[in-house]
């Protein structure tokens, strides 16, 4: 009875235009919990490449190593600050779309129809192609869809944003400048390096300890980050 009902009856504008709010509301929440999980992430890995220099410089014997953890933490937090970049701009993607929905539904109360916008097509097509948006954003697009706000979803067939493509491989350019601004301020209260080794400050089993700990928890952070780009 219902399924012929919405058949010949149609629906409600302001049960759409809910339906349509309730949706992005629901996509910008879980965005706001993935920045803040990824500027977590960011603050751990900084104190990461800190404790990594510290050792390099309370140990010589271990700097080598530790050096190589420095430059691969700062592969990590560049790989997290450009998920959070992406995350802040599809926010800022879906409120532009938020106002444009209520912008067509405030139309369609004036004139009694609605026109389909090219805007907000672009942006839920961008967004469609969020791995942590794609569900919820294809419900969207179908009510909008339904509401004559947008006239198809085409997302799918669009290529992939260049963002989701260039992270793997990170500039040792970029690299040394995250380590400038996370380490300058250290280096000029600590001075050079030591150029010789200290025997009396080596101690090989807390620095495995640490090692392991660090370690661990960057195993965590980048099963955070992953889970976060798929």
């Amino acid at each position: 009875m219902e399924g012929l009902k919405s058949l010949f009856v149609k629906p409600d504008p302001n049960a759409q235009m809910r339906k349509c709010n309730a949706l992005i509301r629901s996509n910008i929440r879980k965005l706001d919990r993935d920045i803040t999980q990824v500027k977590n992430v960011e603050l751990k890995t900084k104190n990461l490449i800190i404790a990594a220099d510290r050792r390099a410089q309370r140990n010589p014997q271990q700097a080598r190593q530790a050096q190589r953890e420095v430059r691969d933490f700062a592969r990590e937090l560049l790989r997290a600050r450009r998920t959070s970049a992406r995350l802040v701009t599809s926010k800022a993607q879906l409120n532009s779309v938020q106002m444009q929905v209520n912008e067509a539904f405030a139309v369609r109360k004036i004139e009694g129809s609605i026109r389909a916008s090219v805007g907000v097509m672009k942006d839920v097509n961008a967004l469609v192609r969020l791995p942590q948006l794609a569900g919820t954003m294809r419900e969207l697009s179908m009510e909008l869809m339904k509401a004559g706000v947008i006239e198809e979803m085409v997302g799918e067939s669009l290529p992939v944003d260049d963002m989701l493509e260039d992270e793997e491989e990170e500039a040792e350019g970029e690299v040394d400048k995250v380590l400038g601004e996370i380490l300058k301020g250290r280096m000029e209260k600590a001075g050079t390096m030591p150029s010789a080794p200290l025997p009396e400050q080596n101690v090989p089993e807390p620095v495995e300890e640490d090692e392991e700990d660090q370690e661990a928890m960057m195993d965590q952070m980048r099963n955070r980050l992953e889970a976060l780009r798929s």
